[in-house]
């Protein structure tokens, strides 16, 4: 399949991401389309990374299908040809949405992240080793980097259109939202992390955090939505290679972040945009991460 930077589909578009692109299907429906744009460092390369899209949106796929009977979702069909028998007016644009867009039901989205944190890293690392808390809250004493956190932490963020996403207090996300729904959220956010980190496990991956994202649908129900345990929305780490107290290798875009890293170090880039051109191998070796989430999360190879 050809790599998409950017989508053009005959419906009206209503949300545009780093990485999706939300078009309205009537009042009722969305559809998600995820290109192969990749951010890093909150920068957007000009490079596709082949199959990305592909990979987040049927990962998606498979977890929803898996979580059939746990929690609601979204998700009607991640299917080219079921959407286009719904949606007739994609007819001619099969090779556009072929494996990368889902069907969805439309919701009213909270607006807020449920991240679950099994482990300590990232972020919640950084925070911790300066100031000993998250969120401006205390964790316990002693914790090393990418350590096991027993019980996971419910640590919300606020969302953000651009920039990094901002770790708040439950306490202010029930101002934001409300305390009854705050509980249901963090309780539905719970279930599906202890749900997907069993599976993932069993397949030799561990999920270190994920994020989730929440909406009411028409009929008044609390759904899951979005992207869910992808390398996008997850920290993947190889359960083979895990060992505490230091960073963990992970399937996403880590030679991506390598190769920006260097280009800082040697002066010939400042962080913002435009990023530096990427080198063929740096795209091929990303892509080939994405690949093979997708194939230690499901146990499948993505055929499309």
């Amino acid at each position: 399949m050809n790599a998409m930077l950017a989508s053009d589909l005959p419906l009206p578009r209503i949300g545009h991401g780093k990485v999706r692109d939300i078009y309205a299907v009537g009042s009722d429906y969305v559809l998600l389309l995820t290109t192969d744009r990749i951010s890093a460092f909150d920068v957007v390369m000009a490079e596709t990374i082949p199959m990305k899209g592909a990979v987040l949106t049927q990962i998606s796929a498979w977890w929803f299908r898996q979580l059939e009977g746990v929690v609601p979702h979204h998700m009607i069909s991640a299917d080219a040809d079921e959407i286009i028998h719904k949606v007739p007016g994609l007819k001619d644009h099969r090779a556009d949405i072929l494996g990368r867009a889902m069907l969805c039901r439309r919701t009213t989205v909270f607006p807020v992240e449920c991240v679950i944190r099994g482990y300590i890293s990232g972020s919640a690392w950084k925070e911790y080793a300066a100031s000993g808390t998250l969120a401006g809250e205390e964790l316990a004493e002693g914790l090393l980097e990418s350590g096991k956190l027993e019980p996971p932490i419910f640590s919300p963020a606020t969302k953000a259109e651009t920039g990094h996403d901002e770790n708040i207090t439950v306490a202010r996300m029930r101002e934001i939202v409300g305390s009854d729904i705050a509980e249901k959220l963090e309780g539905m956010a719970r279930t599906v992390y202890n749900f997907g980190e069993r599976i993932a496990r069993h397949q030799g991956i561990i999920i270190a955090d994920t994020k989730f994202e929440f909406g009411r649908a028409a009929d008044d129900r609390i759904i899951l939505i979005d992207e869910v345990m992808t390398p996008d929305s997850s920290r993947f780490w190889a359960a083979d290679v895990y060992k505490p107290g230091r960073p963990q290798p992970s399937f996403d875009k880590q030679p991506l972040r390598d190769y920006l890293d260097a280009e800082r170090r040697a002066g010939r880039w400042n962080g913002d945009a435009p990023p530096p051109p990427l080198p063929a191998s740096v795209v091929e070796e990303t892509s080939k991460r994405y690949l093979e989430a997708y194939r230690r999360v499901t146990g499948d190879e993505l055929s499309i």
